[in-house]
């Protein structure tokens, strides 16, 4: 359509326009003929120094079939009409005046053609189906996720973009953290219960409470690689009198298999205090009806996560400190980068060979601009077959005390059949 209104264009302006337009005219032609004289549309003013023109795209009126000239006294007025015969410099003088000029085609048809042109694309513009065939598309499109399960899930997906891969060309743990970090918030914000804080609900803002991670399980069966789409669910439930428990599930949008599981303690922190509190009964009140009261997605690691210090590390990584950009809207370090810390002290030779299964991590402490913190890890002393390496870490501040204590277990990297 575009290119049918492009068309019209030349093809006005080639009718408009005749060949005698590129003939050349000789100078004298143009400057002959009375003076101030009103010649089909031009006026000549040979005081100004060189040749002024005044288009008009009108040919000269007629009476009766006769076309007519006005004519004007020395003083400029109008002094009647003259039929062309009755004056006979009206031929000689339309003649020479045919210039490039008085030969311009008529715009109004050039601006009409363009016209057609812009609404002619405008029209294509809107009848473009840009809009994606389900309603639910159309969220998932622009990443806003959506709620199912009758209102006590939050689905979000995600591609993996190039910059969240690692070596092995596939999706970094903290990639992955930061998938589930950002659905749990987008479900709070879907839910309407967005407050002022990081995640806080509306009263929880009114009262200075904020949530902390208390407890983190992760188990990953397989890391997604560059340009796959994962879809993440997460959905909460309580855990004990204070505590609201967190789960996800992360699966490949186009097998449907589950690539990742993690399950999560939450309580409440005083802002003000940087203390611990219990569970208000107005938070309770919002936020208890969207509790999804199923079994934690992970077994819990009942295991206790023992104690390091520099004399059972085998790993001793020093003079780690949080940047500007590691701190969240709460003032103190996101808990994701815990995990990079954790991972300073491992050995090279467990990151070329093996691959992170699981991890559990115990948040004792929040950590805040300007600390000084020191990562530990310790080897297991056999590998196994069907849980390979496992390590335990540390995560401490110069004087001693502790941020997160963990446990990771590894598998090696591209194994082969048996």
């Amino acid at each position: 359509m575009v290119v049918a209104a492009a068309a019209a264009i030349f093809a006005a302006a080639t009718a408009l326009i005749s060949p005698d337009v590129y003939r050349s005219k000789p100078k004298a032609a143009l400057a002959s003929g009375p003076n101030n004289l009103s010649t089909n549309g031009i006026k000549l003013k040979p005081n100004a120094g060189g040749i002024q023109v005044k288009t008009n795209a009108h040919a000269a009126p007629k009476i009766n079939g006769s076309k007519v000239v006005f004519t004007t006294t020395d003083n400029g007025k109008a002094a009647g009409l003259m039929d062309e015969d009755e004056f006979p410099s009206y031929s000689s003088s339309s003649q020479q005046g045919k210039t490039i000029i008085n030969q311009l085609p008529d715009w109004s048809v050039l601006l009409a053609a363009i016209t057609a042109m812009v609404l002619a694309a405008e029209k294509q513009l809107i009848n473009f189906d840009w809009k994606p065939k389900r309603p639910d598309m159309l969220m998932e499109t622009f990443g806003f996720g959506r709620i199912v399960h009758d209102g006590f899930v939050f689905r979000q997906s995600f591609p993996i973009r190039s910059y969240e891969i690692g070596a092995d060309r596939t999706a970094s743990i903290e990639t992955l953290m930061n998938h589930l970090q950002e659905t749990s918030l987008n479900h709070v914000k879907r839910a309407g219960l967005l407050g002022d804080g990081f995640g806080s609900t509306p009263e929880m803002s009114r009262r200075g409470l904020i949530w902390v991670v208390t407890r983190m399980q992760i188990v990953v069966d397989r890391y997604p690689s560059w340009g796959d789409i994962v879809e993440v669910d997460t959905w909460v439930g309580s855990s004990g009198k204070n505590g609201m428990r967190r789960d996800w599930c992360v699966r490949d949008c186009n097998t449907g298999e589950t690539v990742a599981r993690a399950t999560s303690v939450w309580v409440m922190m005083n802002k003000g205090t940087r203390k611990l509190s219990k569970m208000p009964d107005e938070v309770r009140g919002e936020i208890g009806p969207y509790f999804f009261e199923t079994a934690p997605i992970i077994d819990e690691d009942g295991g206790k996560l023992p104690k390091l210090d520099d004399t059972t590390a085998d790993g001793v990584r020093t003079g780690l400190m949080p940047r500007w950009y590691d701190l969240d809207v709460n003032q103190h370090v996101n808990n994701v980068k815990y995990i990079n810390w954790i991972l300073e002290s491992a050995p090279i030779s467990i990151l070329e060979s093996y691959e992170l299964a699981s991890m559990t991590l115990e948040y004792r402490r929040e950590c805040v601009r300007n600390s000084i913190v020191q990562s530990l890890t310790s080897l297991s002393d056999k590998e196994t077959p069907s849980s390979g390496l496992e390590c335990t870490h540390l995560l401490r501040l110069e004087d001693g005390a502790e941020l997160v204590r963990g446990r990771t277990q590894w598998r090696p990297k591209h194994k082969g059949p048996d």
